[in-house]
């Protein structure tokens, strides 16, 4: 089948196997720390999961309700699904080819073991017995499968073995199925102490090795674990709803038995288990992934938390911004200025001592913030809570909707609740998605307003791995926008103008579009037009073909798009003057940053949303433009920096694949990788303000004579 109908646009989903293809070959890189590939190859597992339950789900669902038309691509949903299956399995083979190849090879190398029941001695197994007797049997229920007992609904992503069973007392064999679901609260790696370094066993060889406990009087005569994916996206009737809280609730514990849309299995599983399995479950060929090893390699994430610093990338301390370091109140910093703040490098400690000092501070009346995601032990809530007991006016903005955080957000909103924090959850319709955070202060009988804007969540874990863009502002007008949004998302204001954001889904795709016209006339009449776009994904074709007229225009074009991109660079006459380029390294890109020359006079935005169509038209998001001129100039060298990437960067070719920008192959040029750059200056930086504060406190003594 023809992956390629459309002359001017990549399929979405085909593109989105493209990047997930780019993560695998961050595991395949040789060049890279062992368990840095092994944090590849659980990424490339945990996206394949969100990308089947709610992507390929959706794509079920439109062809078993009659909507097969054809996307502006010209693929219709079933023959996306076909061509999904012919891109995801070879890819699939390949993660497991490496995974037995590379990867375990390797860390055995290294006394790091994943070992098999019958490779273990005497005393680890009998160790193993008594806890599978102990703490796992009690737990574990086989299920009988016949004309009594229904295929089991079976939770979404958890493994299960298949097992066939004999009865040595009937003379005639008659196999019996049964399935055991391997509890998912236990933990997968069962360390193995005693044993030289650092060795495990997977938690389903074990129960395998011991399953006969269940069966007394029968024989197992075959057992092998399978894993089905379920559809998870939210089907929601907000306006009908009494209580989303409720709602969203009951849609997230639907969500364990949704329609299925994926069957994994290990490749050594006979076909006619397999064949009961499809049957049972009603799928197809095209739903089935056969794999060489264990099924679920995203719980590998677990030996990437293995002490082995040699194995990973080497360490760094994000540093603080110096203008927080030249003043400890964060107030009188950002009065001072505006303040970038550019995370992993920087460290994020900066936002939330900034909401601490704002929980404490006795002239804070009020902090606003929207919580779209935010980890387990977050202090932005210890700090959110710490100032509503204070007395201060506390609002969250809690997005219920942010998906497969649903219930992480509930179990924060009822504790913010509790304690006293005026907790709303935007727009019927719409997903909160913008990143903001809005403080008022009293100073001198003024109420003034502190504002804080993300391309990022407020979320500490995630700030580690994401680079993001955080900006602190006081700039008048733009908490006016800030104020107004806020009594938009909580109260039942109806305003679409903004004094300086763009805001969807009112005002974002037409100021962009204008943006990208605007730089067009200005190149015809001047000549020097360029426009850099970075954002995680290029989807939406109204701003895709302003970019094709533009191109067309001979304004140079440059967009760095992580994930998703379904313009077709390189097509002539039409996108010849448009290169698109993808970094994916250490860090996972998610800034967002739009660029326009604009004759000599930069207009940059940044801020949440993406070239989307879900972001300009489902989404409540904010794009801002950047004013302060030094912070210009930092965005378009962080720019530049990313366009010399060579190590890290692949370059979108006219049919959809991407290659490398290797360093070595480029004759008198350098191998530059973006990333590690920033990681560098920051190491440069923060040894020179060590030592600055080093010398400081050098002079400090000697003027009090303690040392000469």
């Amino acid at each position: 089948m023809n992956r390629f109908k459309s002359e001017f646009f990549f399929n979405r989903e085909l593109s989105w196997i493209e990047f997930n293809k780019r993560v695998l070959e961050e595991a395949a890189d040789k060049s890279q720390p062992l368990l840095e590939r092994v944090k590849f190859l659980s990424i490339f597992s945990t996206n394949l999961d969100e990308f089947f339950m709610i992507r390929v789900s959706g794509l079920k669902r439109q062809v078993y309700s009659g909507v097969n038309e054809a996307s502006s691509d010209g693929l219709t949903a079933q023959e996306q699904r076909e061509l999904i299956y012919q891109e995801v399995y070879p890819l699939v083979k390949e993660q497991y080819r490496i995974l037995n190849e590379e990867i375990l090879p390797g860390l055995w190398e290294n006394n790091i073991r994943i070992l098999k029941y019958a490779e273990l001695d005497g005393e680890s197994r009998n160790k193993l017995d008594r806890y599978f007797d102990e703490v796992l049997y009690p737990v574990l229920t086989p299920i009988a499968m016949d004309n009594v007992h229904p295929f089991p609904n079976l939770v979404n992503r958890t493994l299960a073995l298949a097992l066939v069973l004999d009865d040595p007392e009937t003379e005639i064999k008659e196999d019996k199925i049964s399935v055991v679901q391997i509890p998912g609260n236990f933990p997968r790696f069962i360390r193995i102490e005693g044993m030289d370094g650092f060795c495990t066993i997977l938690l389903e060889d074990l129960i395998e090795a011991n399953i006969n406990k269940l069966f007394p009087g029968m024989v197992v005569t075959d057992c092998h674990a399978f894993r089905i994916t379920r559809n998870a996206d939210l089907e929601l009737e907000e306006e009908e709803a009494g209580d989303l809280l409720t709602l969203i609730e009951e849609e997230v514990k639907k969500r364990r038995l949704g329609v299925i849309v994926r069957l994994e299995v290990e490749e050594k599983m006979p076909q006619r288990m397999l064949d009961f399995l499809v049957d049972d479950l009603e799928l197809d060929s095209t739903e089935v992934y056969k794999v060489g090893g264990p099924i679920n390699l995203g719980d590998l994430m677990f030996l990437h938390s293995i002490d082995k610093r040699n194995l990973k990338d080497e360490g760094y301390a994000p540093r603080i911004s110096s203008f927080f370091l030249e003043e400890d109140n964060f107030f009188k910093a950002i009065r001072k200025r505006d303040i970038l703040l550019h995370h992993p490098f920087h460290s994020f400690s900066s936002v939330t001592e900034f909401i601490a000092q704002a929980a404490e501070d006795k002239n804070v009346y009020a902090i606003k913030l929207i919580l779209y995601r935010t980890s387990g032990d977050s202090p932005i809530i210890k700090s959110l809570i710490q100032a509503a007991e204070n007395g201060k006016q506390v609002t969250a903005v809690v997005e219920l909707k942010a998906r497969f955080d649903e219930e992480n957000n509930i179990v924060w909103a009822k504790k913010l609740e509790n304690a006293g924090v005026h907790v709303v959850y935007g727009i019927s319709g719409l997903k909160t998605h913008c990143k903001m955070l809005l403080v008022v202060r009293k100073e001198g009988g003024v109420m003034t307003r502190y504002l804080h804007l993300s391309t990022g969540n407020y979320n500490p874990a995630t700030a580690k791995v994401y680079t993001d863009l955080g900006l602190f502002t006081c700039n008048e007008e733009f908490c006016k926008d800030a104020s107004d949004l806020f009594n938009y998302l909580t109260g039942f204001s109806k305003q679409k103008e903004y004094l300086k954001f763009l805001v969807a889904p009112y005002s974002m795709r037409k100021p962009l579009i204008k943006a990208i016209e605007k730089e067009t006339e200005s190149h015809l009449q001047r000549g020097g037009g360029r426009i850099i776009m970075k954002a995680n994904s290029l989807v939406d074709d109204k701003v895709i073909k302003k970019l094709y007229e533009a191109s067309q225009a001979g304004v140079k074009i440059e967009l760095i798009i992580r994930g998703i991109c379904r313009l077709r660079p390189c097509i002539p006459g039409t996108s010849d003057n448009i290169t698109v380029r993808s970094i994916v390294g250490r860090f996972l890109e998610h800034s967002r940053i739009y660029y326009f020359h604009n004759n000599g006079d930069p207009v940059i935005y940044s801020g949440s949303a993406d070239i989307m169509q879900r972001n300009f038209d489902r989404r409540v998001e904010i794009l801002y433009p950047v004013e302060h001129p030094k912070i210009k100039t930092n965005l378009l060298e962080i720019l530049e920096l990313y366009l010399k990437d060579n190590v890290k960067a692949r370059i979108l070719r006219c049919d959809g694949t991407y290659s490398r920008v290797a360093g070595e192959n480029l004759p008198g040029e350098e191998r530059f990788n973006a990333q590690e750059y920033f990681v560098s200056e920051v190491k440069k930086k923060y040894a020179a303000e060590a030592k600055k504060e080093y010398l400081k406190k050098l002079k400090k003594l000697k003027k009090k004579k303690i040392i000469h």
